[in-house]
């Protein structure tokens, strides 16, 4: 009884890494009902809907690409990624293991969690802005790759160790952390483009229209944004979660499929309203002295975060965008740790977590990852999309075709070729296509994933044996 005992303490302490998850440990849709709304009314929020007036966008090719991608990528979560998750019980790393081999996932593993903690690391960069300012920090400019001030570097490096140690509590202090700070943030995030829209003189949808009309050009080193980049953006931003299946290790935990439905909460009030409350504290600050000044001696205003919130709401919207930073860090960190921890099986959770967070807080250093975030979240979805495919395509047509599940698994074999061909195939095809025509990466984000599917049934079919 004793022995029995200390089994299951060690079993409750970890993360069931590769393990199915005992029914004992499902939770219904309240646990990610606020850690979908805190972790995409987050970070990214207060970059990406700067970023979006940066490319010229209008506010009808926005707000209607919002809606439509948005509702896309929420199908997606539900239809996709969540029955799997539930089918199998298994984080995407251990299921991928089984399916490609030890060494292919290892290499995988590595792309993955290498991916989360960059764009972790912009969180941190985001979260820094609203530290620095009671320093008189200076604030990264939209063209900046390099810390540009020591001071930078202390309160980047301060903020990265909260983060790493909440992240390494594990998935419920992650949870925790999320629902309490959602309701607040979302209010926020209301608040302040409520408050920036009546300054910019929009008190109805006529008066937007008068105050963003068509767009305009794009920045110097923007591509012009039409609804399609809108739309394909905000369905395929999260690739990597949903089509890619690296919400496997979220959802895994999900009492029922229904489940799918509270990233909802996500899309509508992170990448609806908090993009948009976003777009309209940038356009506030466009018309100030200060990017007036800038425009005229042939910069291009930065895009920090911290400023932009103070300078409408004050000290609680630095507050927020600390908060905001956090929320979509941890979620991340915890994500990434999971993949390193699958090349280290060996290694306790909450050391290859701090270790990950680390590496997040050092990418968070550099402005480009935060002020490039359109096309680094375009690049990370595509690369990591694909993948997603071989364990879709095994799952509802592999017994069709013949094919033996979990094939390295039964096999014990560490490398399964098929699967390696078939990403790489449709990744280096689809990108090459993008740089050669000079297109959006994320129009190929689906192309590429059903590319991917298709190659690896074939040649599973002709190259695996029964």
């Amino acid at each position: 009884m004793e022995q029995t005992n200390a089994i299951q303490e060690a079993v409750q302490v970890g993360e069931f890494e590769r393990e199915y998850i005992p029914s004992s440990h499902f939770k219904d849709w309240r646990k990610f009902l606020g850690m979908y709304a805190g972790e995409h009314a987050a970070g990214t929020e207060f970059v990406i809907g700067p970023l979006f007036l940066t490319a010229g966008v209008s506010a009808f090719d926005l707000i209607i690409g919002l809606i439509v991608g948005n509702f896309l990528a929420m199908l997606t979560w539900r239809y996709i990624t969540t029955p799997i998750a539930t089918a199998e019980r298994l984080t995407l790393y251990y299921k991928l293991e089984k399916i490609s081999g030890r060494k292919l996932v290892t290499l995988y593993n590595l792309a993955n969690g290498l991916l989360f903690c960059f764009l972790a690391g912009a969180m941190v960069t985001v979260s820094a802005t609203a530290v620095g300012i009671p320093f008189d920090m200076p604030m990264p400019a939209l063209s900046d790759t390099m810390p540009n001030s020591i001071s930078w570097v202390l309160v980047v490096l301060g903020v990265g160790a909260v983060i790493s140690i909440v992240a390494a509590k594990g998935y419920d202090a992650v949870s925790r952390f999320s629902n309490i700070a959602a309701p607040w943030m979302v209010m926020v995030f209301l608040i302040a483009g409520i408050v920036a829209a009546k300054r910019l003189g929009v008190s109805s949808f006529s008066d937007l229209w008068s105050v963003w009309g068509t767009g305009s050009e794009p920045f110097p080193g923007q591509i012009k944004f039409t609804f399609w980049h809108v739309m394909f953006f905000a369905w395929f931003c999260n690739a990597a979660m949903h089509l890619g299946m690296s919400d496997m290790s979220i959802l895994r935990y999900a009492n029922k499929n229904s489940v799918g439905w509270t990233t909802g909460a996500g899309m509508y009030v992170g990448h609806f309203m908090a993009w948009i409350a976003a777009c309209l504290m940038y356009a506030l600050y466009l018309k100030s002295p200060e990017a007036a000044a800038i425009f005229s001696s042939g910069g291009v205003p930065p895009v920090a975060p911290g400023p932009l919130a103070y300078e409408v709401v004050g000290i609680t919207g630095l507050i927020c965008v600390l908060v905001a930073g956090w929320t979509t860090a941890n979620p991340t960190i915890y994500r990434a740790g999971l993949a390193f921890q699958a090349i280290f099986p060996k290694s306790s959770t909450v050391k290859v977590t701090l270790i990950t967070g680390g590496i997040a807080t050092v990418a968070g250093l550099f402005p480009a990852f935060a002020m490039k975030l359109l096309d680094f979240v375009a690049v990370y979805g595509f690369i990591l999309a694909p993948i997603g495919a071989v364990i879709f395509f095994e799952h509802y047509f592999g017994e069709r075709i013949g094919m033996v599940k979990n094939y390295a698994f039964v096999k014990r074999i560490g490398f399964n070729g098929t699967v390696m061909a078939a990403w790489l195939i449709s990744m280096v095809l689809f990108y090459g296509i993008s740089v050669y025509q000079g297109v959006f990466l994320s129009f190929f984000t689906l192309p590429a994933w059903i590319t991917c599917g298709v190659l690896y049934l074939v040649f599973s079919k002709i190259f695996l044996k029964k």
